[in-house]
């Protein structure tokens, strides 16, 4: 299954990959008109030092522990892909609690938000990935031996 890498050599903590999903997971068709002087709240978080940053995103694990802890059965497994169900979401925090990348935060209603790799706004590809100039941020199938 293909997923969202990040290339840390490469990133140059410029925070475009977190306005690209914002952006892409707004539903508003202009860029200006979905962020200009309102929070944003992206699926993707740039880390780091001075020395070094990354990207922080869903890893959509092989047996994620998001989903077997949490308590309103609103994280399920699609194809691979870890999704939340808004509907279901209780705003409990049990997620981001147990996550051990740090992936999870709140969006902009209270509910629980994570990269769902673009799936449902129909980007192709992740917003990450496209928006990235410098390429650290990339969406490739590698083997498990690599994970």
């Amino acid at each position: 299954m293909k997923r969202v890498y990040v290339e840390e050599a490469w990133c140059l903590a410029c925070h475009l990959c977190e306005y690209n999903c914002a952006f892409a997971n707004s539903g508003e068709p202009d860029m200006v008109l979905a962020l200009k002087g309102k929070p944003i709240y992206p699926r993707i978080h740039i880390e780091g030092t001075e020395r070094i940053s990354y990207a922080v995103s869903c890893r959509h694990c092989i047996d994620p522990i998001c989903l077997k802890s949490c308590i309103a059965g609103a994280i399920s497994a699609k194809d691979g892909v870890i999704v939340i169900d808004k509907d279901k979401c209780v705003g409990c925090f049990t997620c981001v609690l147990v996550c051990p990348y740090g992936a999870l935060a709140v969006g902009e209603t209270g509910i629980m938000q994570k990269c769902e790799l673009c799936l449902k706004n129909s980007c192709g590809e992740p917003a990450c990935v496209k928006g990235c100039p410098n390429h650290a941020i990339v969406y490739e199938e590698r083997s498990e031996a690599a994970l």
